[in-house]
C-alpha cells in the first residue's frame, strides 16, 4: 500500500508541504498539487493544467506506485484535493486507489498516530494507460453547450454567480453551466454523504438521474474531480472532466461570461 498526502491551500501554496513535514499519516508521501499533480501554467491554460502523461507517470513512480500498489489518498478533511489524485490515477489506468473519507481529520479523530518528516520510498515503474475520453476540451465545451451537454460547476455559489472572485481575474460562470458546490456532497464532518443522498442531490440539479452527456468543472479542474467521485459513490455514470475549467475559459476574452444564479 502507498499512502499519499495531498493537502494544499490555493491561497498559500507552500502550506500543504509544511503541514506534511510537521505531521502526516505514518508512511505517507507528499503530492504537491502545483508541482506533482499539475503541469506549469501556460498562456492559454488554466491554473492547474493536467501534466504530460510521461511526467505524471514518472511522478507516481517516484511516489513508489506500480501496478501492484494499492493507493490511498487524503487531504485535510473534505477530499477536495485528494479527489484530483484519485481521478488522475484512475485516468491513467490505475484502479486500485481510494480516498480516505474525512481525510486527516478523521484519522486524528480516531486516535491514530502521526509521523513527522519526509518518507523515503523506492522508485517504481508506473505504466500509464491514459483514457483520453475521460476529459473534454474548451472547444468541445463551447460547441456542446446548448446541444445536449450538461456542465456542472463545483465552485461556491458566490463565485459562480459572480458576486465574489478571490482567485481568478474574471467573475461569473460559463453560460448554460449548472452550479453544484462540491461541499453539498459532504456531511458537516467532511465525510461524503450516503449514496442515496448523493443520487438525490445530483438528480435535483440535473432534473433527473443517470445523465450521460455530462461534464464537470470548477476553478482549475481540481474540485471538479470531487463531483466525479460523488457520482461514482452514487452509482451514477462518471462525468468527463473539463480540466481547464473556469481559469482556462476566461483566458480568451471573447468567450462569453454569465453572472447570477443558473
Amino acid at each position: 500500500m502507498r499512502i499519499i498526502d495531498c493537502r494544499f491551500d490555493l491561497l498559500a501554496p507552500s502550506a500543504g508541504r509544511r503541514a506534511y513535514l510537521e505531521a502526516h499519516i505514518p508512511g505517507a508521501v507528499y503530492a504537491d498539487l502545483d508541482h506533482d499533480l499539475s503541469a506549469p501554467v501556460g498562456m492559454t491554460t488554466g491554473r492547474h493544467p493536467l501534466p504530460d502523461i510521461e511526467c505524471i507517470a514518472a511522478a507516481f513512480g517516484r511516489m513508489g506506485i506500480d501496478d501492484a500498489t494499492t493507493v490511498v489518498v487524503y487531504d485535510e478533511r473534505s477530499g477536495a484535493v485528494a479527489a484530483r489524485a484519485w481521478w488522475m490515477l484512475r485516468w491513467l489506468g490505475h484502479s486500485r486507489v481510494a480516498v480516505l473519507d474525512g481525510g486527516l481529520a478523521a484519522w486524528q479523530e480516531a486516535g491514530f498516530a502521526l509521523q513527522a518528516g519526509v518518507v523515503a520510498v523506492p522508485n517504481r515503474e508506473f505504466i500509464a494507460r491514459a483514457q483520453h475520453d475521460w476529459i473534454i476540451s474548451t472547444d468541445s465545451i463551447a460547441a456542446g453547450l446548448g446541444r445536449g451537454l450538461r456542465l456542472l460547476d463545483a465552485r461556491a455559489s458566490r463565485r459562480f454567480e459572480g458576486l465574489a472572485e478571490p482567485i481568478d481575474a474574471v467573475a461569473g460562470h460559463i453560460p448554460g453551466a449548472i452550479n453544484l458546490p462540491f461541499e453539498r456532497c459532504l456531511e458537516a464532518d467532511g465525510r461524503f454523504r450516503r449514496p442515496g443522498a448523493l443520487r438525490e442531490i445530483l438528480a435535483s440539479v440535473l432534473g433527473g438521474p443517470g445523465e450521460t452527456n455530462l461534464a464537470v468543472m470548477c476553478g482549475s479542474g481540481v474540485t471538479a474531480c470531487h463531483l466525479i467521485l460523488a457520482s461514482k459513490l452514487a452509482g451514477l455514470p462518471e462525468p468527463r472532466l473539463y480540466a481547464g475549467s473556469w481559469s482556462e475559459w476566461i483566458r480568451d476574452p471573447g468567450r462569453p461570461v454569465a453572472t447570477g444564479p443558473a
